[in-house]
């Protein structure tokens, strides 16, 4: 009896080891894998410096209310053709398109993780975008323009100068670089957004709040972006996850030519809209075709002025390290007089029902010397200590190793 038990029991060990051994293996796999992505140049960030000169660069002055305004969603996922579906969404695009009209929308571009996907109907509408990005810490980048992915990302960006490389790399090749929702990406400090450059536009608005103090981090310390708002869309079918975030562009078309005009010269605001009838999609529908927006902005001389279509309960004036500048309350414009010692500003609308406008920042350059307050100076690498970081890495990669292998011979 006893015997017969020992025997049973010492393939149950030998199975027990084997998953174990797997286990171990795929954790060893799984740190090398860390290890290898995380290699990178280590940059020497230039010091913070707040926008300066004689001039106020003005984003709206473009605007031409013929074109004024189309609604767009710049950020929306949907089901992929692939092994793992449903992938981003249960939803193909031609579906998550039509729920996006039905609220109002002109504008969708198809944003899914890693992929450029084609437009459903119209391959004139076609934008060449996808969310790149595999880390769980989601430090994830909108690439606007380029033709194939990339798909190199390091897993665990805990350093500045990793994000910073990312920035660099995806860059080479596309149009535009957006900084997805950096108020839950992890690790992505103060310090570090008062160091990243080579970005154009900033996704806003939290599920929590309307700060965007992030936004202003990297604002107060020279590094120029547009703000976009969007749903970052995955189910369509959920009432409280659509139509909550937006943009308004002014442009004649949704065609990726005018798409990209206007994201690069920023005559564009974006929008928190509340989650209208809370489940009862007619009121939603017709709300949503009701919003509040932006008659006129811009700048007359050195005043920054906007007039709304209906009236705020207050309208902020945020700039340099967050701080209001100016707030007016019940009122449908204001006109903000920019101080000698004013770096940029920006409005924000509060409006009675929940919504919220978000306009781009108006910030001293020097006119003679650069087109507007982007900066394409390249951060500087560090070369000495790259070479000491990178030795590490490929230290710690050779240990593991080495460890792997004896784990594996015991």
């Amino acid at each position: 009896m006893k015997s017969t038990s020992s025997r049973d029991v010492k393939p149950l060990g030998r199975l027990l080891r084997g998953l174990l051994k797997v286990l171990v293996s795929i954790l060893f796999l799984l740190f090398l894998a860390i290890l290898v992505t995380g290699v990178s140049p280590i940059y020497d960030f230039r010091a913070p410096a707040p926008f300066a000169g004689d001039d106020i660069y003005n984003p709206y002055r473009d605007l031409d209310t013929a074109y004024c305004w189309k609604r767009a969603s710049l950020h929306t996922h949907t089901r992929v053709k692939g092994p793992f579906p449903p992938n981003e969404s249960e939803a193909w695009p031609q579906e998550v398109y039509d729920a996006y009209r039905k609220l109002g929308y002109d504008i969708v571009t198809f944003s899914n993780h890693n992929e450029i996907t084609a437009h459903p109907f119209d391959s004139t509408l076609q934008v060449n975008v996808y969310e790149q990005g595999y880390s769980p810490f989601k430090f994830h980048k909108l690439v606007f323009g380029s033709d194939r992915v990339k798909h190199w990302d390091p897993l665990l960006p805990l350093l500045a100068s990793q994000k910073q490389f990312e920035l660099d790399r995806l860059a080479e090749g596309a149009d535009i670089i957006q900084i997805n929702h950096p108020y839950r990406t992890v690790g992505m400090s103060e310090d570090h957004m008062a160091k990243l450059s080579g970005y154009e536009l900033t996704e806003l608005d939290t599920h929590i709040g309307t700060e965007n103090e992030y936004w202003d981090w990297a604002l107060s310390a020279g590094h120029y972006s547009y703000g976009v708002a969007n749903d970052d869309l995955h189910h369509p079918q959920n009432h409280w996850q659509i139509g909550i975030r937006c943009n308004f562009l002014c442009t004649p078309s949704g065609r990726y030519e005018d798409i990209l005009a206007n994201l690069r010269n920023g005559c564009f605001y974006s929008m928190r809209v509340p989650n209208y009838g809370d489940g009862d999609w007619e009121v939603k529908y017709a709300k949503n075709r009701e919003l509040p927006f932006i008659e006129d902005i811009g700048l007359n001389r050195d005043t920054v002025y906007m007039k709304l279509s209906a009236p705020a309960d207050s309208i902020r004036v945020n700039g340099q390290d967050h701080r209001t500048l100016a707030l007016v309350e019940k009122t449908d414009s204001i006109g903000y007089v920019f101080r000698g010692e004013d770096h940029f500003a920006r409005l924000t609308a509060f409006f009675p029902d929940g919504a919220v406008i978000y306009t781009n920042p108006f910030a001293r350059y020097d006119a003679s010397v650069q087109a507007s307050p982007f900066s394409d100076e390249p951060q500087h690498i560090n070369w000495l200590l790259t070479v000491l970081y990178n030795l590490l890495v490929l230290g710690l990669v050779i240990a593991t190793l080495g460890l792997w292998w004896k784990y594996l011979k015991k």
